[in-house]
């Protein structure tokens, strides 16, 4: 704190001294109401005025480990390892900055020799989950005792391996004694988010918002939370208080990272790339970007070597095995997707959820068993009130069941133009018109459709399912204009086949008798020499029946 003062005539009184030296704070008034930046200022005045010793570097690594420059309380601690006389418990504080700084292996190993205490044991608890190391975990949780940091730890570890149900019940614990803790609030209210109970989660957190409404964590949060229950705009006017903070440096990354998502991935490739390693969520984020843009590959390679810990993880690495597995025509990414589709639907934490059955829906189509595809979508339908996504794997079920006017129905909600053009979408719903007895409409679709690959395939379907349902107008029509697109022997017969098939439809007056004229004329679009022997039969049965041909 810097007092500015008026320089008096004559020097100050030895009363007005003392009053203010007593004005002046000290290290302890700081640190009571965890001033640490004010601290950390006064400290580094006594080192450079030459009041320095180990007590006072110690109370530097201190104020920045809190200050969050893990960096800079590293250096500190490791200058004063080096000295002959040191505290006992600096190798721990350094140990801490190692884990804070991600260097796990450097933690663990300095920890061997560091004397006994609850932080050291804490710190071991939270590396063994680092490590994976079920054993030591176990361990080291057994001596944790019943007191506020132990406890607090105990609670961190339930959140990171997903046990959140476990986390809250520990924290409301410790609320109910300490009711102005109220940072645990937030805890609290990350968790329910993390359970997908975004409106309990915005109740939790409005308690500690009242009382610190510039948080940035909660703010977060509470963006979160609108993203959830409404859309991305009204997430990112939760932000606005944070964004309009000039030099606000705390959770930046963190608040960059979620507008990205809030914005439907605006930005996502100048943005996310640097935050792979430092926010967990942005290789996942990042990945669903590539997905979203149809590069698969490049999604694959994101995610290949992660270690699926979460069922968003589980879900997701599902999605793009799947993706990569229909690309490529790959059955071994296909199965390795229904593998993960089948772990997180069958556990025992998801089985009952949305994702879950989603991820069961998922598994049976890989596996082609339609009846229970349908089964699960079934019951989350009315979840999904006019999401196109899954209108239309929906309707790809019912239509691969038989089901062709239900499905049908579901084809014709879907207004997503991207799916609409897709070359899937295309050729189910023309099944699902020629199932229906509506050939035309199949048709119809052809007709708009430009010359392409795709186009030749619906040719191929529109004629062949059209001459199985006995609708041989149209099904001759397809067969002729792939004969001029491929004069292939098989589509001549086909078109031979329908031709006759609507002579045997006319005479039995199922068709009207216009449909013979135009019979004729498309088969003589083909020069083969049985064309003119149908006709000749066709124009005698005419003849004998008084049906003017011209």
């Amino acid at each position: 704190m810097i007092l500015s003062r008026a320089k008096p005539a004559s020097g100050p009184s030895t009363s007005q001294s003392a009053q203010v030296r007593r004005q002046l704070p000290n290290l302890e008034d700081f640190l009571k109401i965890r001033d640490y930046t004010g601290a950390l200022c006064l400290l580094e005045f006594n080192n450079s005025s030459g009041k320095g010793s180990v007590d006072v570097d110690m109370w530097i690594g201190f104020c920045a480990f809190h200050l969050g420059d893990y960096k800079k309380a590293c250096q500190m601690y490791e200058a004063i390892m080096k000295k002959q006389t040191k505290p006992a418990e600096a190798s721990t504080f350094l140990a801490c900055c190692y884990f804070y700084l991600g260097m796990y292996p450097e933690s663990d190993k300095l920890l061997q020799n560091a004397p006994e205490s609850r932080l050291k044991n804490r710190l071991l608890f939270h590396l063994a989950h680092k490590f994976g190391d079920e054993k030591k975990l176990m361990e080291q949780h057994q001596q944790l005792e019943d007191v506020l940091e132990d406890q607090l730890s105990l609670a961190a570890i339930h959140y990171l391996r997903s046990h959140y149900q476990e986390a809250i019940d520990v924290y409301k614990k410790i609320l109910l004694d300490n009711r102005d803790y109220l940072a645990l609030n937030v805890y609290v209210a990350l968790c329910y988010y993390k359970l997908d109970y975004y409106d309990v989660s915005q109740e939790v957190l409005a308690v500690y918002l009242q009382q610190y409404p510039d948080s940035a964590i909660a703010l977060n949060l509470k963006a979160c939370n609108h993203f959830r229950l409404y859309n991305g705009r009204a997430a990112e006017n939760e932000l606005k208080p944070l964004l309009e903070q000039s030099g606000n440096s705390f959770g930046h990354d963190l608040i960059k990272h979620n507008l990205v998502v809030f914005r439907g991935g605006e930005g996502a490739l100048q943005v996310l790339p640097p935050l792979v390693d430092v926010i967990p969520e942005a290789r996942l984020n990042l990945v669903i970007y590539y997905l979203r843009q149809e590069e698969v590959q490049e999604a694959y390679a994101l995610i290949k070597d992660l270690e699926p810990a979460v069922p968003q993880e589980y879900i997701l690495k599902g999605v793009v095995n799947a993706a990569l597995g229909q690309e490529l025509g790959s059955r071994e990414h296909l199965k390795v997707a229904q593998q993960f589709f089948q772990l997180v639907g069958g556990s025992a934490s998801e089985c009952d959820t949305i994702p879950g059955r989603q991820c069961m829906a998922s598994c049976f189509f890989l596996l082609k068993q339609f009846d229970d595809v349908l089964l699960y979508l079934s019951s989350i339908k009315s979840y999904f009130y006019n999401d196109d996504n899954f209108s239309f794997n929906y309707a790809q079920a019912k239509a691969a069941v038989g089901s062709y006017k239900e499905a049908e129905e579901v084809f014709l909600t879907i207004q997503n133009e991207k799916i609409r053009q897709d070359p899937v979408f295309v050729s189910m719903l023309c099944r699902c018109y020629i199932m229906n007895r509506k050939s035309s409409s199949a048709w119809e679709v052809y007709l708009r459709m430009d010359t392409s690959a795709e186009s030749f395939s619906l040719l191929q379907l529109i004629a062949n399912d059209c001459y199985r349902t006995g609708q041989f107008y149209v099904a001759a029509k397809a067969f002729d204009v792939l004969e001029r697109l491929d004069p292939n022997p098989e589509y001549w017969e086909g078109k031979r086949g329908a031709c006759i098939g609507i002579f045997q439809l006319v005479v039995a007056g199922i068709e009207p008798k216009e449909a013979l004229l135009e019979a004729m004329q498309i088969l003589r679009t083909s020069s083969r020499p049985q064309v003119e022997q149908i006709v000749r039969v066709m124009k005698k049965w005419a003849k004998e029946n008084r049906i003017p041909l011209a």
